[in-house]
């Protein structure tokens, strides 16, 4: 896909293709690797958390670092820009190491929220991952946010020397993962038998988070991986991505209305017995900002396979038209479906921070 222009012939969006990671039937990951394209002469400060009434909004951004001047650049102009978190994604092999990324990100960073967004969890083992969460928290002093996928891309199990399994095993995989290394970081002394780890007496005792409870970002759209995040998640990661594709790594999507509201129904109904429900956070596919949103939806709909212009139009994953339609889209979207926090590409922050100044000014 080509280079996007608003109506003052700026770029607002570079969208090669709908590239995160799916897990075909019953899980979908969230993580991508993405072009750093901030630019650092736009200083201007707002807050990312932007409140109309009772409606908070908060967007966090997902990058990879190419170098470390731009990396620790980018971290600088996320937390300068008033955006919730910086997520880095888990690709081995074919993208920078996550907690390294993100550890040089503390250095630099004192008030930004630094995730994973998210880590295959069929290469990591809970003990592993338990200290690179605890580690990022210790450097960031209580700003860790563990996020974990089922894992979709088969090169990534097969060169770790792993057989790439079916989707009911990623999944179960990624659950065991989850819920062991959340005891871990919560300080449990955890002894756990199940299908893929067991344990004995195992404790975190070095290093251990600053905070009391690490946050768990459980990203997907299947349907058991949205239960389990609706009972055990602080937040759930939703795309409304399909099956993956022939290529082993892109995907179509389904952002019709019904789909939307179906993957929130189903983390709602299994938060339902919770004191406080998990959080809605959409990843943003494509920032538009245009003063044609239905003639710009013509143009790209056909780079996303399986959406319609409506689809475009209307899916908290693409927002299409003026600063102000898209503010109200958000608006409507946290009343209707309480989605109150969204992740965007790092080429979206000069936009997406007009937007959040309307929402700021009601």
């Amino acid at each position: 896909m080509g280079e996007l222009r608003n109506s003052l012939g700026q770029r607002c969006c570079r969208q090669s293709a709908v590239e995160h990671d799916v897990d075909e039937s019953d899980g979908t990951e969230i993580g991508v690797v993405v072009e750093l394209r901030f630019d650092p002469r736009q200083r201007r400060r707002l807050h990312a958390a932007c409140c109309n009434g009772q409606v908070e909004i908060r967007v966090s951004v997902q990058a990879a670092p190419k170098d470390g001047a731009s990396w620790l650049e980018l971290a600088r102009g996320v937390e300068h820009g008033g955006f919730h978190a910086l997520y880095a994604a888990d690709h081995p092999g074919t993208a920078p190491s996550p907690f390294v990324a993100l550890g040089a990100a503390a250095a630099v960073t004192e008030r930004v929220e630094l995730g994973t967004c998210v880590v295959n969890s069929g290469v990591w083992e809970p003990l592993a991952l338990a200290s690179a969460v605890a580690t990022l928290d210790v450097l960031s002093n209580g700003r860790a946010v563990l996020g974990v996928g089922a894992g979709h891309t088969p090169a990534e199990w097969t060169t770790t020397g792993r057989a790439f399994p079916s989707a009911r095993q990623r999944v179960s995989r990624m659950i065991e993962l989850a819920d062991v290394t959340t005891r871990l970081l919560d300080g449990e002394t955890t002894s756990y038998r199940g299908e893929y780890f067991t344990l004995a007496d195992a404790v975190l005792s070095d290093p251990r988070p600053v905070r009391d409870h690490v946050p768990l970002l459980v990203g997907g759209n299947g349907g058991r991986v949205l239960r389990f995040a609706g009972r055990e998640a602080d937040i759930v990661g939703i795309t409304g991505l399909g099956n993956t594709l022939a290529d082993g790594h892109s995907h179509g999507v389904d952002w019709s209305p019904d789909a939307v509201r179906r993957t929130v129904e189903t983390v709602r109904s299994a938060s339902g017995h919770r004191d406080r429900r998990p959080e809605l956070e959409a990843l943003v596919q494509m920032v538009v900002v245009t003063d044609d949103a239905a003639g710009s939806a013509r143009d790209l709909v056909s780079f996303v396979e399986g959406a319609t212009v409506e689809d475009l139009l209307h899916s908290p994953f693409a927002w299409i038209g003026t600063v102000e339609e898209i503010a109200t889209k958000l608006r409507e979207g946290a009343a209707a479906l309480g989605i109150r926090r969204y992740v965007i590409r790092p080429s979206a922050m000069p936009d997406v921070r007009l937007i959040l100044d309307a929402l700021a000014g009601g």
